[in-house]
């Protein structure tokens, strides 16, 4: 395929060409040198037109339905006019192969629609990298004029804190059964979150998920209140019914009004930037001290030496570092 120019790849985003799209996001997502300077040039081109999206990312634990409660919550956004682009992260899938992709075709409705657009993120050899090339995709969608950017994380772990800092909206996906789950739920994903909402509240299953409601509504008191003033809440919503969708999409309205009246969204962005230069700086890094030449050989001559008890780690290192 021809390679394309700098101004054709920032006109085919900025007019919503979406095979254009979709190479920029590609060429963000290469390791070749050539490719980042030229991804580089691109971002720099079309970074006057983001930051107007409204980032949300959404987690879960397994079994809660975020496929289905993804694609009902695009159609819904969808309906009201809203062009949507829905990003999955998964650092892990290196080894699992195949969720992310399989999460695509089951939002088989969403993923037809013309006002929406999924995009896998690449597994990655870290949770940083996958992490960078994840915002630099955001920041292109946006360009295409994407007005609401969903996160779509797989399980829950490292993962979590990574989009939590790349977003303005966090959504934690709970199922009812609150008792047993707030043992096994850690703390810190749950501090995390700016709204939680118990799936699958129909039939049978809506008393129970109105009393989880309730138990995670009462745990979120427990912790100490976010600076921002806004106090998380805790929803009902069923995919397949459907109800409660309406009222998280309103919800992520009401928080976005208060942070942006308060200047809380715009100190969170300069935030977040923040520290993505900081990580990406210590991943540059990391990459530079590992591919200068002979570096992989030393490395193994000093790890065999610490494991043998004949260097110390500290020395190990300060050997490493001035080699």
């Amino acid at each position: 395929m021809r390679r394309l120019s700098v101004d054709q790849y920032v006109s085919g985003i900025l007019n919503a060409d979406r095979l254009v799209l979709s190479r920029a996001i590609t060429l963000v997502e290469s390791r070749l040198e050539s490719d980042r300077d030229l991804a580089r040039q691109v971002l720099e081109q079309v970074l006057p037109h983001t930051g107007r999206a409204v980032r949300i990312g959404i987690t879960g634990v397994p079994g809660v339905g975020k496929s289905t409660f993804i694609e009902t919550f695009g159609k819904h956004l969808t309906g009201l006019g809203k062009r949507l682009a829905v990003l999955a992260i998964d650092p892990t899938s290196q080894r699992s192969g195949g969720s992310i992709l399989g999460d695509k075709t089951r939002m088989e409705t969403l993923s037809v629609d013309s006002l929406a657009y999924i995009r896998p993120s690449p597994a990655g050899d870290s949770y940083g990298g996958v992490a960078h090339r994840t915002r630099e995709t955001m920041l292109l969608c946006e360009a295409a004029g994407f007005e609401v950017i969903l996160i779509e994380t797989v399980g829950v772990g490292q993962s979590e804190t990574l989009v939590h800092g790349m977003v303005d909206f966090f959504l934690l996906l709970m199922l009812a059964g609150a008792g047993d789950e707030l043992q096994g739920m850690k703390r810190g994903i749950m501090e995390l979150a700016d709204a939680i909402a118990i799936t699958k509240a129909d039939g049978d299953n809506r008393a129970a998920a109105e009393r989880a409601r309730v138990e995670y509504q009462n745990a979120l008191h427990l912790f100490p209140p976010p600076p921002t003033g806004w106090v998380p809440r805790v929803l009902t919503c069923s995919a397949l019914a459907p109800h409660g969708i309406a009222d998280i999409w309103q919800l992520i309205v009401e928080h976005q009004e208060k942070m942006t009246k308060d200047g809380h969204r715009n100190r969170l962005r300069q935030e977040q930037n923040l520290d993505w230069m900081r990580s990406l700086l210590r991943q540059q890094l990391e990459e530079r001290f590992y591919s200068q030449p002979g570096m992989r050989d030393r490395l193994v001559e000093a790890e065999t030496a610490v494991w043998e008890g004949r260097l110390l780690p500290v020395q190990a290192v300060a050997d490493l570092l001035r080699s």
